[in-house]
């Protein structure tokens, strides 16, 4: 099945911590089924069948990031199975290699980090015009997450350089989030993104993430 949607999005949620184990392992839900989220988006049963089905045939498993940091992974999923409720995983955290494991160990044991975020690509979607929902039929799943404050700016924004990594552009309003972690003022943030990134978004020739770090990089030489 091919990707309907080149946009790198985000999902996230508090869940319950109480399943954590002494040597790292734990299980929770990564996405619940039936649930409308902020963005009046809603994921459909059987929602990762394909995107498990294409792991499965591969060997692969999905890492466990930090805050959709690809360059931080704290652990991997043993398992990650659809059932009545959503996608239920269980995973395992890398305490004796990776520092940030043991930082999401104590905080999910402390029930101080309680958030599960998934990172995925949109297959295939429906809109509901009376209701104004997106339903998602059909996600390619990316990784899982493990988040501080489910669907905070900080993870947003993670989330977006995440994305740009993995080739997707990104949308106005993330592009100006980005503006402004780097020190541009809000009005600022937005007369660039509408003069530079729309550019690269309605350029014939087609656009790409390279475009857009070229974009960032040549915006850190400016002064305003």
């Amino acid at each position: 099945m091919q990707r309907k949607s080149a946009a790198f999005k985000t999902r996230a949620f508090e869940w319950d911590t109480k399943a954590v184990k002494d040597d790292g392992l734990f299980s929770g839900y990564g996405s619940v089924f039936g649930v409308v989220d902020s963005y009046r988006e809603v994921v459909a049963p059987w929602a990762f069948k394909a995107s498990l089905a294409d792991l499965d045939a591969k060997g692969r498993s999905l890492p466990i990031l930090w805050q959709h940091r690809t360059g931080e992974p704290i652990g991997d999923w043993t398992s990650l199975v659809e059932d009545s409720t959503g996608l239920k995983g269980d995973g395992a955290l890398w305490l004796d290699d990776a520092p940030y494991a043991k930082i999401a160990y104590r905080g999910m044991k402390a029930k101080a980090i309680t958030g599960l975020s998934i990172g995925y690509y949109v297959r295939d979607d429906s809109f509901d015009e009376k209701t104004r929902v997106r339903t998602l039929k059909a996600v390619d799943l990316v990784e899982v997450s493990i988040v501080t404050v489910p669907a905070n700016d900080a993870a947003r924004i993670d989330a977006v350089k995440s994305a740009i990594a993995h080739g997707a552009l990104p949308s106005l309003s993330d592009f100006e989030g980005l503006l402004r972690e780097a020190g541009f003022s809000k009005s600022q943030a937005a007369v660039i993104a509408n003069r530079g990134l729309k550019h690269l978004l309605q350029s014939e020739s087609g656009s790409t993430a390279n475009d857009v770090n070229r974009l960032l990089d040549s915006l850190k030489s400016l002064s305003f």
